[in-house]
């Protein structure tokens, strides 16, 4: 490799950053371009430095890691992100690899593992953690969304969360209709896309006029 891959470490606990840091740091291979501890700072940094890769977080206060993955692809489209978090649930798995993360990586691997895995990033190649792969192999064997029946596969609560978003409604505005945290919302939101196999909230309002979840009259 001519030069090093330049990285960002984004997580909203300082001692994982510092962790990280140090052992790439000591690594010829890698160069640390920075650290942030949410995803506005981290969108902030991967649009001054352009960084071959993001290391980032996923459950950060305010703005959220599949958000700030999709904002940093915006801003830097060539940086890769490898997401490194604890949580292996399907509402966040594929969120985050919709939103253009390349990698998915549980904090329970080993530092080496974890380098190997920025290395290959800043390839262009994907690591994916095995039990994450294995529900990635299962989603995309599984049915498409055309025959899901979100009258069985959706809570209660998340048809009407559907419904609200299908009704133009933000998340604030969900928060305060449903009178729960905007936090909240996300997570319901999360698991609709997830569950309904969609992208995103346009296609999750299009799906629900279409399904007749809500009607015209």
């Amino acid at each position: 490799m001519d030069k090093p891959v330049s990285v960002i470490i984004v997580d909203d606990h300082e001692v994982v950053r510092q962790g990280v840091r140090a052992y790439l740091g000591a690594q010829a291979e890698f160069e640390v371009l920075g650290e942030a501890d949410s995803g506005v700072a981290a969108v902030a940094l991967a649009e001054e430095h352009v960084p071959d890769v993001v290391l980032m977080d996923l459950i950060m206060p305010g703005m959220d890691g599949v958000e700030a993955t999709r904002k940093v692809k915006n801003v830097s489209p060539r940086t890769q992100i490898v997401v490194l978090t604890s949580y292996h649930e399907d509402e966040h798995i594929f969120p985050a690899l919709q939103a253009g993360a390349i990698s998915y990586v549980l904090k329970d691997l080993g530092m080496e593992e974890l380098a190997d895995a920025i290395l290959k990033a800043a390839q262009g190649e994907a690591t994916l953690h095995p039990r994450v792969a294995a529900r990635v192999i299962r989603e995309l064997q599984g049915p498409k969304a055309d025959e899901v029946n979100p009258h069985t596969e959706l809570t209660n609560r998340e048809m009407e969360v559907l419904r609200l978003i299908a009704g133009g409604m933000s998340n604030s505005g969900i928060a305060e209709e449903l009178v729960v945290s905007e936090y909240t919302v996300k997570g319901h939101v999360s698991n609709i896309l997830s569950k309904l196999h969609l992208a995103d909230r346009t296609q999750a309002a299009v799906y629900a006029w279409q399904k007749g979840v809500v009607r015209r009259d």
